[in-house]
């Protein structure tokens, strides 16, 4: 299930007033156990006080839109440290980073890749996976992509802080 574009287009104007931006409106599960999600980012990164500011003015839209015609978990949360990338804005943002690009299904060589992604070329997703290989996948092939957390780096940079 989809949210109609016109709500999305709602939710969108309410987050960018409060400075943020609206990633993605994710509708997953069925019947009671439906979550109605909103993925909102900022340049500062979204904290607790901001998703629960999102979530009442959400609901507030959504209690008079009524999208979803039976009981449903409104979730507002921010895209996490290993962030799915949504838009081909994303692919160009995050270049150099490694990702995990986990492909559609029938894709023919490759299920899974992890590696640097190296940016967009037109509609191909450019990566050197770890084997050094430079491999490129059409948008359209790619069922999702996700920052990779490297926490070894993560967990030394807390030991060094102290």
């Amino acid at each position: 299930m989809k949210l109609d574009q016109a709500i999305q287009d709602q939710l969108a104007a309410m987050v960018a007033a409060e400075g943020l931006e609206l990633l993605a409106t994710e509708v997953v599960g069925s019947g009671p156990k439906t979550v109605l999600r909103l993925v909102v980012d900022g340049p500062e990164g979204v904290d607790l006080d901001r998703c629960a500011t999102v979530s009442r003015q959400a609901s507030a839209i959504l209690d008079v839109e009524d999208p979803i015609q039976h009981h449903y978990v409104l979730e507002v949360s921010s895209p996490g440290l290993d962030r799915k990338l949504y838009r081909p804005l994303d692919y160009e943002r995050f270049t150099g980073r490694r990702v995990r690009l986990r492909l559609k299904p029938g894709y023919r060589e490759h299920r899974m890749v992890v590696g640097q992604l190296m940016g967009l070329e037109g509609d191909a997703v450019r990566v050197e996976s770890d084997t050094g290989q430079e491999l490129r996948f059409r948008l359209e092939d790619i069922f999702e992509a996700r920052l990779e957390v490297d926490w070894n780096s993560i967990m030394s940079e807390g030991k060094t802080r102290s």
